[in-house]
């Protein structure tokens, strides 16, 4: 039986090898892609992640049916190449689905032709996204690395990742630039962002790689035979990334000084809040996480293991069974929703008052602006404070308040509570977030008993609350 796939979660690795070339400004890409297919990559979909309205140096040959059926796209692909040669960038020539599928390869052509432009296979029909940056960010080392024997530049860190379609990559990426700093390092390079394509040999001459995904950047890494260390996540991860990086550049006095002074300072806020009656809450915060596998591991290691929150569930979105997770969102809603628009969406058919938390694409949401961290130290601070706020807020929103046309019960007024009411009473006040359920008992009682003046009832049954919102 057929498979129902429900709002596919990642893009193709065409997309992932777009977002991944085009942040290099000595590239010029060229796909082998009929306007629309140009269109949504480069045009639409990168000003919702990330406020770029798009991409300069990506160009289609504009494939069309005739192409496809019968004169195949070599000559299309001959005639972009002959008016973007003289531009001085390096052009890439790049397949999708459609060239794909009727097998177009031009590896052939260009290097008799165009020995100097490279054709990049991107698989789209097989391969996510997360495979797709991975292998071309493998395969950029493997044609335009200098040859070279490594020079190792000691105190140097580089780092690979992040590329264009990452989620909250800015705030992250100054984050792990920041704790590099502290542990004593220099950050040498970031590719691709903040690179050229041309600097990518100068990565094998950094003293320490520092891999910022999980799901992406690790080939590259080891093809530089330097020590890898990922991007850390937590109070325990950070502090041991830290003393690892320092260990590595030989800083490590530097190191254990630099977490003694966050530990007085960025932390200040965790310690506070813990010390604080907000502690007490963490227990009885009940999230749930879907988000690319960096992020959704990181928030369960965080929130769950370190904090004591309770977690419903964490899962990748890249291997997300969204029928399921729509299910479980339904059937139970979290209070707090680490996740991408379609679990807003899910949330939102039922009308659920889950405090929904915007952590992974697809989903128009841009996060340019520095400040809104998830990794290391500042990571932490970050997201309890974030959570801290939406329990103060759901306190709020049970807060009595008068508005116009609002009806009370007549003081002189009693009512009998079945004891089967008061148990459904009970088991409704349970489903409710642990710090509001003493507010959200009062007004579904206040309810009920409106609904029974209003119906001239003297007697609470089950029934009465039944029809009660």
């Amino acid at each position: 039986m057929p498979k129902i796939i429900r709002d596919e979660s990642t893009t193709s690795s065409y997309w992932a090898a777009v977002n991944t070339l085009g942040a290099l400004p000595d590239v010029h890409i060229i796909a082998d892609a009929p306007i629309g297919c140009y269109n949504l990559v480069g045009v639409a979909v990168i000003d919702y992640t990330d406020a770029i309205p798009y991409l300069r140096n990506f160009t289609p040959t504009d494939l069309t049916e005739k192409a496809i059926s019968s004169s195949g796209t070599t000559g299309i692909t001959k005639d972009t190449i002959e008016k973007l040669i003289g531009t001085g960038k390096t052009l890439i020539v790049m397949s999708t689905a459609e060239s794909e599928m009727v097998g177009a390869d031009h590896t052939q052509m260009l290097a008799a032709q165009y020995p100097d432009v490279k054709f990049f296979s991107s698989n789209s029909l097989i391969e996510d996204e997360w495979v797709g940056r991975d292998r071309v960010l493998a395969w950029c080392f493997d044609n335009y690395d200098d040859r070279k024997p490594a020079s190792i530049q000691a105190g140097t860190v580089s780092i690979i990742g992040p590329t264009f379609g990452c989620f909250n990559s800015p705030s992250d990426l100054h984050e792990v630039k920041r704790l590099i700093a502290g542990a004593g390092g220099r950050v040498k390079k970031v590719f691709p962002m903040e690179s050229m394509l041309a600097d990518i040999s100068e990565l094998k001459h950094s003293d320490v790689i520092v891999v910022m995904y999980e799901e992406f950047g690790k080939s590259l890494a080891e093809k530089l035979g330097r020590p890898i260390l990922y991007a850390p996540f937590g109070l325990y991860a950070t502090e041991q990334f830290i003393r690892d990086l320092g260990k590595l550049l030989g800083t490590s006095d530097q190191a254990e000084a630099f977490i003694k002074v966050e530990k007085q300072t960025t932390l200040k806020l965790i310690w506070d809040l813990w010390r604080g009656p907000q502690s007490e809450w963490f227990p009885t915060v009940n999230f749930a996480a879907c988000a690319s596998r960096t992020y959704a591991k990181g928030l369960k290691r965080f929130l769950e293991g370190e904090l004591g929150m309770t977690c419903a569930f964490s899962i990748d979105s890249a291997v997300a069974d969204n029928s399921d997770i729509r299910r479980r969102l339904q059937e139970k809603p979290p209070q707090v929703m680490f996740g991408r628009i379609v679990d807003k969406m899910y949330l939102a058919e039922v009308g659920a008052k889950t405090y929904f938390v915007q952590s992974g694409y697809p989903g128009p949401f841009v996060r340019r602006a520095l400040g809104t961290p998830y990794m290391g130290f500042s990571g932490a601070t970050y997201v309890v404070q974030e959570i801290v706020n939406l329990l103060y807020d759901v306190l709020f929103q049970f807060l009595p308040s008068h508005k116009r046309g609002f009806e009370f019960v007549q003081p002189d007024k009693k009512f009998v509570w079945t004891p089967e009411a008061n148990n459904a009473l009970a088991e409704r006040t349970k489903q409710a977030p642990f710090i509001s359920q003493i507010s959200f008992s009062r007004e579904l009682k206040t309810k009920a008993e409106l609904y029974a003046q209003k119906n001239g009832l003297d007697v609470i049954t089950p029934d009465v609350l039944s029809r009660i919102n």
